[in-house]
């Protein structure tokens, strides 16, 4: 097992890496501090993992909630049946809250967590590998909305991320896929040399090579934290963190959630933003296409959805969290590994690579 640290002063926390990590009672025990508990997961993790996560639990008041999955149903309205279940059964301040399973169902219950009675503690338990490498680590919780994704939560960090590798085992190819887009953007964002080794074990990854999933997985959780760590409430670097993000957002938005995973939409995301900076002359073309290549070993789309106009894209765009002033504020490359958080972008170029990216209807 791994341990690396989340550095927040009183906020800190661990984040366990490793095998088997389901099946050790204490490492979950030891951050629960009173003696009731929750654990929120959906229809599809429920059936793997859920009878083995409760069975750590026996000495505590242990309930469960299951909510459907999909990133359909990360709303507030489906938010509520977690609150319905801890006002019920009358759970306390001093429940801890488990997330149990992917990105949606991690923000979701962090958000309750913010939530409930001002604030409850609650702990991650990743069973992705786009939740392992990005979502459970940072603090970030919410729900989407109908004109944008993730428009409403909190800043609330957990107790604890425990991400055991071998809930990797059940994931579908495409799935996995889209964890790695999200373990590629450290590598563009400030990791020069993690994105070359990536360009050489894309195929052990793609394989499910254990020990190649889980330096990918450290290395990628190490960056996130460094980066959490100097800028919590993304107020300044914590922002480099959303390469692609913007772009990927609004194909979310605009295809319906659930259409495109989030790592496809993000990948797609990602090369716009390498487009873009190429037509800035701030990146060479040959560096585009390396990023493309990766993408495409990966399993991962490298083309826009046909049905979105570059005005679909603008009009989605502008409801973004990046927004100041008006301005949408991107995070553009000046190379692999130097991202940049730009405002100061040609609005013609980034039309031209807005239409670039449309496939002929």
């Amino acid at each position: 097992m791994k341990t690396l640290q989340v550095e927040l002063a009183e906020r800190s926390y661990p984040i366990y890496i490793g095998t088997e990590l389901l099946s050790q009672k204490e490492l979950l025990s030891k951050h629960i501090k009173r003696r009731e508990v929750v654990i929120v997961t959906n229809e599809t993790i429920a059936p793997l993992y859920l009878e083995k996560v409760s069975a750590l639990l026996t000495e505590f008041k242990c309930e469960s909630v299951i909510l459907p999955d999909g990133e359909s149903y990360k709303t507030i309205e489906v938010m509520n049946q977690i609150f319905d279940k801890l006002l019920s059964e009358q759970f306390s301040r001093q429940v801890t809250l488990i997330a149990l399973g992917g990105g949606v169902i991690g923000d979701m219950t962090g958000f309750a967590a913010a939530c409930y009675q001002r604030g409850v503690p609650f702990i991650q338990i990743p069973t992705t590998l786009l939740s392992q490498v990005d979502s459970s680590v940072g603090g970030k919780t919410a729900v989407n909305h109908a004109l944008g994704k993730n428009m409403i939560g909190a800043f609330y960090q957990p107790q604890c991320v425990i991400a055991d590798t071998n809930t990797l085992n059940t994931l579908d190819d495409r799935q996995l896929a889209s964890g790695i887009a999200e373990v590629i953007k450290y590598g563009l964002i400030n990791d020069l040399a993690f994105f070359e080794w990536l360009e050489n074990n894309i195929s052990a990854l793609k394989q499910r090579d254990p020990q190649a999933l889980a330096y990918a997985i450290e290395r990628s959780c190490q960056d996130k934290a460094d980066i959490v760590a100097k800028d919590e409430t993304e107020q300044d670097v914590r922002a480099l963190l959303n390469l692609g993000h913007t772009f990927g957002h609004a194909i979310e938005t605009g295809m319906g959630y659930g259409n495109w995973l989030h790592g496809e939409a993000i990948a797609t995301g990602m090369l716009m933003a390498a487009d873009l900076s190429a037509r800035q002359g701030w990146m060479s073309t040959e560096d585009v296409a390396r990023i493309r290549d990766l993408f495409i070993a990966a399993g991962l789309p490298v083309d826009g959805p046909q049905q979105m106009s570059s005005d679909d894209f603008m009009s989605l765009m502008s409801v973004d969290k990046k927004v100041q002033d008006g301005v949408i504020r991107l995070v553009l490359l000046k190379g692999i590994g130097k991202a940049i958080i730009s405002d100061n972008y040609d609005a013609d170029k980034l039309r031209e690579t807005l239409m670039a990216f449309q496939k002929e209807l």
